[in-house]
């Protein structure tokens, strides 16, 4: 193990108590090199994934990792998706719902439920518009200096689109029309 450790910390960059809780079993430090193999890149999502939220449903279902409904195939394809933008990390967690009840892989559950971010501009500014045309005196307030309103911006926006819309993507477009 302490080998392992050495080398999760080096190969993949992992801080030290990441590569420690990793490899304090061969089944986990097994199935997260799958994972993160399967994901392509990124070994700090894939150990934030399986320590987290895999973890976390492991625990609860007082099941093992050798007995995971969610193969590391499936974790790390759901993964690409993160990192290829096709949904965000919030997002996600739905996704990894969907895996763990056996709802299909990762693709199959997004199209099935209509999860795909949205990171087309031209669908975003129509609903940013909507949203600013419908709060015109939070409008005011925002413009007049009062800058904690931003947020409030952004969530009725992701409220609209079901938090679909790229948050980085939202926030840029977001300033350029309240400030523009």
């Amino acid at each position: 193990p302490d080998q392992k450790r050495a080398r999760f910390i080096t190969q993949y960059g992992l801080p030290a108590y990441d590569a420690g809780v990793l490899t304090a079993s061969r089944e986990l430090a097994d199935y997260y090199e799958a994972t993160v193999q399967a994901a392509g890149s990124d070994p700090k999502l894939a150990a934030n994934w399986v320590m987290g939220d895999l973890a976390g449903a492991l625990n609860k279902a007082g099941l093992e990792i050798t007995a995971t409904p969610v193969s590391a195939a499936r974790l790390g394809a759901m993964l690409r998706r993160i990192l290829d933008q096709t949904i965000s990390g919030k997002i996600a967690k739905q996704v990894f719902e969907g895996l763990w009840n056996g709802a299909g892989d990762a693709d199959e559950i997004i199209e099935q439920s209509g999860l795909r971010q949205i990171t087309d501009s031209w669908a975003i500014e129509p609903i940013i518009d909507q949203v600013l045309a419908a709060n015109p005196k939070q409008l005011e307030q925002y413009r007049a200096g009062k800058d904690k309103l931003f947020g409030f911006f952004v969530g009725q926006v992701m409220k609209a689109c079901q938090g679909k819309a790229n948050p980085a993507q939202l926030n840029e477009l977001l300033k350029k029309k309240l400030d523009g």
